[in-house]
């Protein structure tokens, strides 16, 4: 199974191993990291599961859709490297990725 990284603005690491097609959302709130909240469960439909992802993966990932974009559009301390994790789909590819988190949900 491909591992994934969540790290903590307080530099606190969560390393898991997630199947793949798992969003990375999923499987933040399954394995308790806190940080991510993903208040609509997984619908890009409320902006609590925002993360930064490293220039290295960020290529990797699929574009942000409309939907995500707008979503982003209100989140808190958005940088160019902004995604929201319910759009990020464990894969092979993405074995090792490292996902921040931001200070906080909105």
């Amino acid at each position: 199974m491909p591992r994934i990284t969540y790290l903590e603005k307080n530099g606190s690491k969560h390393e898991i191993e997630l199947p793949e097609g798992m969003s990375v959302m999923q499987g933040a709130v399954r394995n308790n990291v806190p940080g991510i909240d993903g208040d609509c469960g997984g619908e890009c439909a409320c902006g609590t599961c925002h993360v930064y992802v490293g220039t290295e993966w960020f290529e990797r990932l699929d574009v942000a859709g409309e939907a995500e974009a707008s979503m982003l559009s209100f989140a808190d301390l958005v940088q160019p490297n902004s995604r929201l994790a319910c759009q990020i789909k464990m894969s092979r590819e993405l074995d090792g990725l490292i996902v921040v988190l931001p200070d906080g949900q909105h």
